[in-house]
């Protein structure tokens, strides 16, 4: 028995969210239908994230243990051929026996995009957020690098178990213009529920005049004081999970 590293890119468009569900189709859930039909007999892969119903990713990371007795890339291929069209391994390798790729990881990165335009735009819009008019650049920017650093960030999300740590080190944020498309690329140690989606919400609040920067000062500065939580969330198709890093790396 080996344990396998796969990197998993998918359309999050029809997925209820990575994690299994008895009632809703999931990343996890087809890639396990995917994996049985090879003969895996697990109960369960592991996955570097939980990305929310909507989220796109291009490098999710899983792991499972299975006896195969062909190539790396026979068994990319066998598991390709077996998932649907929206889901697909971009490379899956042999790894130590107890790699774990969530509490094994160094970083995790996000982009959110944002189309700049009045009118609706369907060819782009599956994987964006389109806002109009354009958020202050100067502005985003600002905000980008108030973000970056060790924070609590109990104002922008919930912990992965009830009581857990809130403490986030961001270790770059940013924001590009391409165009008319506004890029925002985010590293952390770790993202709690829901806070890449509410930082960009809160950010291009500020960048539209309709939110005070002191609004985000505030609720980066009061950490676990901060009574209310940033209510706005950016919609979860313009956010994609797009590398994992490890200390071997």
């Amino acid at each position: 028995m080996v344990r396998y590293q796969g990197i998993l890119a998918y359309d999050g468009t029809a997925f209820a969210g990575m994690q299994r569900q008895d009632d809703a189709r999931t990343v996890q859930g087809d890639v396990e239908i995917a994996l049985r039909k090879i003969g895996w007999q697990g109960r369960s892969i592991l996955a570097a994230g939980r990305t929310d119903a909507g989220v796109h990713a291009a490098g999710q990371v899983i792991a499972f243990d299975l006896d195969w007795k062909h190539t790396e890339t026979d068994l990319q291929n066998a598991l390709n051929a077996n998932l649907p069209p929206d889901a697909a391994f971009q490379s899956v390798r042999q790894t130590r026996e107890d790699f774990h790729p969530r509490y094994d990881a160094f970083s995790r990165s996000y982009r959110y995009t944002i189309i700049c335009q009045q009118a609706r735009d369907p060819l782009r819009e599956r994987f964006a957020w389109r806002v109009w008019p354009m958020p202050e650049l100067a502005v985003l920017e600002q905000c980008a690098a108030l973000l970056e650093g060790e924070h609590d960030f109990s104002a922008f999300g919930t912990p992965p178990k009830p009581g857990g740590v809130t403490i986030r080190q961001v270790h770059q944020a940013g924001w590009q213009m391409q165009a008319d498309t506004l890029i925002f690329e985010v590293t952390a140690n770790a993202f709690l529920y829901h806070m890449v989606r509410r930082m960009v919400s809160i950010q291009v609040e500020i960048g539209l005049g309709k939110t005070p920067f002191s609004v985000l000062r505030s609720a980066l500065e009061a950490g676990a004081t901060h009574t209310e939580m940033i209510q706005g969330l950016a919609p979860a198709h313009g956010l994609n999970l797009t590398k994992v890093t490890y200390p071997q790396a």
